[in-house]
């Protein structure tokens, strides 16, 4: 039987570049999501936050079909009685094209305690611009 491998120390996480313009949200959604859980790394392992971190540039540019785009609504509560507040997909576009995708990938990360970890080191960005050219991202194929 095979010992699970645990990486000694921290592991170094890179900083990857993704273009979300043109790319379908859901299956750039699912590639985003793999590289924040580290699956694409030969060093994997369960339950280690291996420090990958994604910057996604012209969220605002992102294609949906156009089913979802007129009928997909983002609900949350408030907490009070009758505090259920719903958004649609147009208008989260027009509000915050951000959140769109970090929805999309909250939802194919796994859910436990490391779902917010792995957020944590996801940037998204409406525009062409982001603040992370110090860390040297790397461009990730589409």
């Amino acid at each position: 039987m095979d010992k699970t491998y645990v990486p000694k120390g921290k592991p170094e996480g890179e900083w990857y570049l993704v273009d979300a313009s043109g790319q379908t949200l859901g299956r750039l959604a699912s590639k985003i999501a793999e590289i924040l859980v580290g699956k694409h790394r030969p060093d994997f392992t369960p339950g280690v936050v291996l420090g990958d971190h994604v910057v996604v540039i012209n969220a605002e540019k992102i294609y949906a079909n156009p089913t979802r785009t007129s009928q997909k609504l983002y609900r949350r509560h408030t907490g009070y009685p009758s505090g259920l507040r719903e958004v649609t997909y147009e208008r989260m576009m027009e509000r915050h094209p951000d959140r769109i995708i970090r929805f999309a990938v909250r939802g194919m990360l796994p859910q436990n305690k490391l779902t917010a970890r792995y957020l944590a080191n996801l940037k998204i960005y409406a525009g062409p611009d982001h603040p992370h050219e110090a860390q040297g991202p790397k461009p990730f194929g589409k």
